[in-house]
Parts: structure tokens; sequence; C-alpha cells
């Protein structure tokens, strides 16, 4: 990936293998290169059954994209989907262009704003995790040389076996200063258990507006900014509720995205338990953004992922200030369907302010009701099975 100050002239390229959530105008993947500093100059798009296995998209498109990319002075090649490394080194060959994928391009950006000690660490073991399966690639300019008669090997490849080691050695290392990490974050959560703390922390696809509503809701000022990825690092802060004479812990959490490399969440665990030990989690949706469904099923499958989907969820339906005319919710607080379970929702602006008086009530309503069962994260007695309210749609 490209770090250079001046933008790279990209081309990216999406593979439709039938899926439902393809993105046909390559909308989600030109925010994420703009994120990473990169300039999308055009874009390709093709249909296929199956990748291919060795250029993922066969030779003729390969050809097609180096055209496209020569005609507007493009020097990388970005895809919307993971590349095998074999992949990854037959496309340079083939095009004589940077090829790099959606996974390098979503750790590129979590590199680029972690800033805490714990983000900066989770972000180096996924990095080092992806860069030890492309080994291969990296060392094509050191030729495999024969020794002699019998002798097999050679200077390439005992460079290649040297970095193998050594990222081996450092993902250990990383690993367990992780662990160190982790076992602070226990200790820091059964504090708070021990102070009767009714946990929240808001989960949501990225750029749902999770930050500006966590500002809003507690006046902590965490950076918030209509971008991809503008928070890594969990910020946690006391959240007063007049209505239940109490205060509540509020936690800011990293946002996900589809595709969220494996890695990543593996790497994340310290951050993302945070979500999996709250008594409730806030799941914000970006109500004006039409792939909204999408992206809620999205976070669904990160929370099973993460073993937080029995935690209790309010679904809080963000920007409807943004929502087109006639697109307005029927009432400002009901119940959605989401995987068999009646979730209550709550609409609001975090940006004007709309609805958050409401949010706040059903806060101090859960936290009153639901604070004598601070550990149970089985069901959530909240949730009211058969009473489905007027259904929304934007």
């Amino acid at each position: 990936m490209s770090s250079s100050p001046s933008a790279a002239p990209t081309i990216l390229v999406g593979v439709d293998f039938g899926l439902p959530h393809f993105d046909g105008e390559l909308a989600e993947l030109s925010q994420l290169a703009q994120t990473a500093g990169l300039q999308p100059v055009a874009h390709i798009t093709c249909k296929r059954r199956a990748p291919d296995p060795a250029l993922f998209v066969g030779s003729g498109k390969a050809d097609e994209i180096k055209e496209l990319a020569l005609m507007h002075g493009a020097s990388e090649v970005l895809f919307d989907q993971s590349l095998s490394p074999a992949q990854q080194r037959n496309l340079e060959r083939h095009m004589g262009l940077a090829v790099n994928d959606r996974t390098l391009l979503i750790l590129e950006i979590f590199a680029q704003r972690a800033r805490s000690h714990e983000g900066k660490l989770q972000v180096e073991l996924a990095r080092l995790q992806y860069l030890s399966t492309r080994l291969v690639r990296r060392w094509t300019h050191l030729e495999r040389q024969t020794g002699g008669i019998g002798l097999r090997g050679g200077p390439g490849e005992t460079q290649i076996e040297l970095d193998r080691r050594m990222i081996g050695e450092a993902i250990k290392r990383t690993k367990e200063r992780l662990a160190k990490v982790k076992k602070q974050r226990h200790t820091q959560r059964r504090q708070r258990e021990r102070r009767q703390a009714f946990m929240i922390s808001l989960v949501g696809y990225t750029n749902a507006g999770k930050s500006t509503l966590f500002n809003a809701l507690v006046k902590a000022r965490a950076y918030a900014a209509d971008q991809l990825f503008a928070t890594l690092d969990t910020t946690t802060r006391q959240l007063y509720l007049g209505e239940a004479g109490r205060s509540v812990s509020l936690s800011d959490t990293v946002g996900f995205i589809r595709d969220l490399p494996h890695g990543l969440v593996e790497a994340f665990e310290a951050t993302l338990q945070e979500a999996a030990d709250a008594d409730l989690l806030l799941h914000v949706v970006d109500a004006a953004n039409p792939n909204w469904p999408e992206q809620l099923q999205e976070v669904q499958r990160v929370l099973h992922e993460i073993g937080a989907h029995d935690v209790p969820q309010l679904l809080v339906f963000n920007k409807c200030d943004a929502l087109p005319e006639g697109s307005e919710p029927h009432a400002d607080r009901d119940h959605y369907e989401v995987d068999g379970r009646q979730l209550e929702r709550v609409f609001v602006s975090a940006q004007s302010g709309q609805g958050l008086p409401l949010l706040r009530q059903v806060l101090a309503e859960r936290a009153r009701t639901e604070s004598s069962a601070l550990d149970d994260h089985a069901h959530d007695p909240r949730d009211l099975p058969g009473s489905s309210g007027d259904e929304f749609r934007v």
C-alpha cells in the first residue's frame, strides 16, 4: 500500500460472485481507499461463478484492468475481495502494477488510526499475521539457487526462512504483550462490577455515528468524523442518568464493516471484549444509508463471532435528520425484529440532538430494571416479543 504524501492513483476492482451485498459502484471501497490516502481514478466490475485460481479474475479481465490502469496513469490496483498470496503475486507479474486487496486496505487504515498502546499492538499483530502468509511474494527478488550436487535451497530460501522466523517471534511477543493488556482490562472490568456499574457499549457499522452519539451523551470530545474507522480505541466515560438516579459506564468501540478481516477480529479481541462483557449494547444504525439492513446484519454476524450476540441490545437508528422526505419513522420508539428477536428501537439524530432525551429515558429504564442482574447476559427482560410496532422503511 502506498504511504507517500501524494495520493496514489488507484483502479478499484470488484467481482460479483452472486452474493446479495455486492456493491456494484464500489462506493464503500472508494471511501476506504480515500480514507487510506489513495486516489481512486476508475473502477471496473465483472461477474464470475468462482474466483480464477491463478488470477482471481482470469487473464482476459486482468488484461482489461491493465489497459484501464495505463489509460488513467494508475500505479495500484485494489480489489474489493481478499486475494490469496499466489493470486496477488500472479496479478502483479501479469499487470506490472502493485496489487492489494480489501484486507490490507483495512489493515492500513487501522495502522494509521490506532492511537493507544493497545490499539497499536492489536493492529501490529493483525499486520504480522497477514504478512506471514505473503512471504513468498515479499522475497521474489531473491532467486532460489541450487548449491551443489544433492543440495537444494540457497540464499533466497534462507532469507525467507529467516524472515518467517522473525515474524513468528514478533507475533509471539505481540501476543504476550496483548495478553497483559487483556489481563489489565479484565481487572478493570472486575472493579466496575464490584462497584455495581451498569456497562453499556456502543456498537455498529463504521461511520454510523457512534462517536458523535457518544460525545452527545457524555460530552467526551472523542474523535468523530464523517469517515470510515474514525475511532479504533475504546473510550469509556461515566454517563449520569437523572431519571434512574445513577451513573452508568458508556464505552465507544471500533466500528464493524463487511468482510472485516478475521485476523483483525482476533487481534481486537481485548477491545471487542468490552461489547461481550456489557450489560447492554447500543447498536447504532445509519438510518440514512440505503444499505442499513445489510450493515445491521453484518454487525450481528461479528457480535456472534465475538460471543456478544446474547447481550441485550437497544437499536439506535441514527441520522434521522438526513432521511429523505417521506421516509420519516411513524413513531420515535418501537420494536424491530432481528434474528427472531424483537429489539426495542429508538430514532435519533446525534448531530442535531433529535430524540436524545428519549434515548436517555430508555437507558434509564434499562438501568433501573436490569441493574439487579448485571451478570445475566442470557436474555433481555425488556425485549417484548410480539410487539412489532410500525414498520420503518428507508
